[in-house]
């Protein structure tokens, strides 16, 4: 039955089109996000613009058939690659079984996101798109830290990790990215460079960890960001007018006044810091709402019986005015006026977590 598949696949493609999907004899999965880089040049660009040393230990992520592989064992000092799929190990083991590369070759076969990673100097990867954005921050949270990234992402990802001020695509996976990396795009890859070719086009970006680190409090960063891209396009007046922000900031203001916390007790709590949840995919897109999406109970404003301002409320509005920020968005804002902004808040004793 097999060989009868295969013939109509050949009378339908025909020739080597048929066959496209096979590489030694491996058939490749689009569900699990398997898309080997077929075009030579390409491969050889990336290895380039990795500016990989021969004293390097390199990481490769989704390795496939070793095509990579070989250009990076060409030009470090070591490669580990992780794998997942059992089929691609065996294949890797095959190729450079026998090779002056094999005593350079650890192959850790495994889901990437639950592997310990080594020691490694660059990290170059092909990864499956649906991980991007746990990959992403578990790489930057890697210690001690790399000298570079460098990865091929869906081109809408990579955009938004790139993306400016005042871009479409500017959201909260940016500035938590760009608060620990510095991020550039390389390469715009066309879809038929794989094999399988996937549904969309892709680029190639080089991630440099920030170093030294930007030291904030995971927890208050990841809520006041949270707030300020409930809806970017909004100003950050009328977002932190409403009831329901007003509501869980003042519980918090009330919670720590109640508790007596000195900003000293509560920097020693929030120490550690834990990144694996700021680049959550799913989340951003919810949160990327535009502002012609009514919500009503996000648009109520907070205010007595009266309808005069509480307290609490004029507290926080006078902490936006104070610092020039009432009237601006969080589309236009920089990383460095989110980080103002933050202190100006935490200064006024109101918090986010």
């Amino acid at each position: 039955m097999a060989g009868g598949k295969m013939k109509k696949e050949k009378a339908k493609g025909g020739g080597a089109g048929a066959r496209a999907p096979y590489q030694g004899g491996i058939s490749f999965h689009k569900s699990k996000g398997q898309h080997i880089l077929k075009n030579p040049l390409l491969v050889e660009s990336i290895v380039q613009k990795a500016g990989i040393k021969s004293t390097d230990v390199v990481l490769e992520i989704g390795p496939g058939t070793g095509n990579l592989t070989k250009k990076l064992l060409e030009a470090g000092k070591m490669v580990v690659a992780v794998e997942v799929d059992p089929r691609m190990v065996l294949e890797l083991q095959r190729r450079f079984q026998g090779t002056p590369f094999s005593s350079r070759l650890k192959v850790i076969q495994g889901d990437v996101l639950r592997t310990e990673l080594p020691y490694f100097d660059i990290c170059v990867a092909n990864i499956p798109y649906q991980i991007s954005s746990p990959l992403t921050f578990k790489l930057l949270n890697h210690q001690p830290a790399f000298r570079c990234a460098v990865i091929m992402f869906q081109r809408e990802f990579a955009m938004r990790l790139v993306a400016q001020p005042g871009d479409k695509l500017y959201c909260r996976l940016t500035v938590n990215t760009q608060l620990l990396a510095r991020v550039f795009h390389l390469i715009k890859v066309g879809r038929n460079n794989f094999r399988p070719p996937p549904k969309v086009d892709s680029s190639v970006v080089r991630i440099e960890p920030r170093k030294p680190r930007i030291e904030v409090k995971q927890k208050e960063w990841d809520g006041f960001l949270r707030i300020c891209f409930n809806r970017k396009n909004k100003t950050l007046g009328s977002i932190f007018r409403q009831k329901s922000v007003i509501s869980l900031l003042e519980k918090n203001y009330q919670t720590l006044q109640a508790l007596n916390l000195s900003q000293g007790s509560l920097e020693s709590k929030d120490a550690e810091i834990d990144f694996s949840s700021l680049g959550d995919s799913n989340e951003d897109e919810t949160m990327e709402m535009d502002d012609d999406g009514a919500d009503d109970e996000m648009d109520v404003e907070d205010g007595d019986a009266a309808g005069e301002p509480s307290e609490f409320k004029n507290k926080v509005l006078t902490v936006l005015k104070e610092g020039d920020f009432e009237d601006k968005r969080s589309s236009k804002l920089t990383l460095q006026e989110f980080l103002y902004l933050l202190s100006l808040f935490n200064k006024a004793g109101i918090h986010f977590s």
